[in-house]
């Protein structure tokens, strides 16, 4: 399996709708968050009627030998708040052991820079050991758990001295992986993975849904790679297993095949629905978290910003800066590839040979 692929289109699959153009906080669609793949604390799922979601599963067939084994990676995003505190009083050091005083307010100015009050993000990731298919006749389950955190980090005017801080903040998460595989055909087992979001929470810390996405897994997707073995593909299965790929009950996600396209040992198990084989294009330059096949039009978009919204935008944080370093410093060359591609072509003559 080619890893360097597969990394690139889970991590467009995980950072999908963080951030969307114009890329800053003052846009109305910035300001409620959307992704895909989102798993709620089951308690507000079932309080919603099941609205949103709080499990998800997977469902795949892979064709085994006696020494095949399979990893499995559960990937996603937590969100943290960040606040931003004005002192009371400004300081040369923050204390070590306490807080000191300040005022939440949602900006603030400081040393030439603009701070604001935002949402960001950490990667979360929880790897199974490896399972073997042909010896699991029962359920695998994996518990994991984030703790809370909350950590301070300084705001310095152009003095030197601490007028500010930025409050990062996240809540408990906890969640199973459950795996599940058993054998459905002469060498061919089913294999099953269920996460599910079990994070204890009360009804007054989840009254809405902005409150229950502290407590979430966001863009939730599951990684699969194969030893010894080969998955089926759901979207073009082989006449003989078509019925049992039929029966695959994915809940919330859907699984392709990644890598090479020769090869067929690695399965992405999405939220958002993609062809086996998905990738990145090579024109391209980086992840802009709104939809990769409009890189022309979000870059051009960019560059009409005025100097007060890219400001805006490089100060979001170090993702959205990087967005607008990364495409401001674009030569014209590169912009010309954005333009179009052809791919696909056949040589005319074949093709009016097969047409006959």
């Amino acid at each position: 399996m080619n890893l360097d692929e597969v990394e690139k289109i889970a991590e467009a699959v995980l950072y999908e709708g963080y951030m969307l153009y114009p890329y800053r906080a003052s846009a109305v669609k910035n300001q409620q968050r959307w992704n895909f793949g989102v798993l709620c604390p089951r308690a507000y799922s079932e309080a919603e009627s099941g609205v949103e979601a709080w499990r998800m599963q997977t469902e795949c067939l892979l064709q085994t030998h006696a020494s095949t084994q399979v990893t499995i990676k559960v990937r996603f995003l937590q969100i943290v708040g960040r606040l931003i505190g004005e002192l009371a009083q400004p300081l040369d050091e923050l204390p070590q052991d306490d807080e000191p005083e300040f005022e939440i307010v949602d900006r603030l100015v400081a040393g030439g820079l603009t701070y604001i009050s935002w949402q960001e993000v950490i990667e979360r990731q929880v790897a199974v050991h490896p399972i073997h298919p042909a010896s699991l006749s029962s359920r695998e389950l994996v518990l994991f758990e984030f703790p809370a955190t909350r950590k301070l980090e300084s705001i310095r005017d152009s003095g030197g001295l601490i007028v500010g801080v930025i409050v990062r903040e996240w809540r408990a998460l906890s969640g199973s992986v459950e795996i599940e595989a058993r054998n459905c055909a002469d060498g061919v087992a089913k294999v099953t993975v269920r996460i599910c979001n079990l994070t204890p929470c009360k009804p007054q810390q989840t009254q809405s849904r902005a409150d229950a996405l502290m407590y979430s897994l966001v863009s939730a997707h599951t990684i699969l790679a194969a030893e010894n073995g080969q998955f089926v593909s759901l979207f073009d299965p082989p006449e003989n297993l078509r019925t049992l790929a039929a029966e695959c009950n994915n809940v919330g996600t859907w699984p392709v095949l990644v890598g090479n396209e020769s090869e067929r040992d690695g399965l992405l198990s999405s939220p958002i629905i993609l062809y086996d084989y998905p990738q990145i294009a090579p024109e391209s330059q980086g992840c802009l978290f709104d939809g990769t096949e409009i890189d022309e039009i979000l870059s051009l978009r960019i560059l009409t910003m005025t100097d007060e919204e890219k400001r805006e935008m490089r100060q979001m944080d170090e993702r959205t800066a990087k967005i607008l370093e990364r495409t401001e410093n674009m030569p014209p060359e590169q912009f010309m590839k954005l333009h179009g591609a052809l791919r696909g072509l056949h040589p005319a003559a074949a093709t009016r040979r097969e047409a006959q």
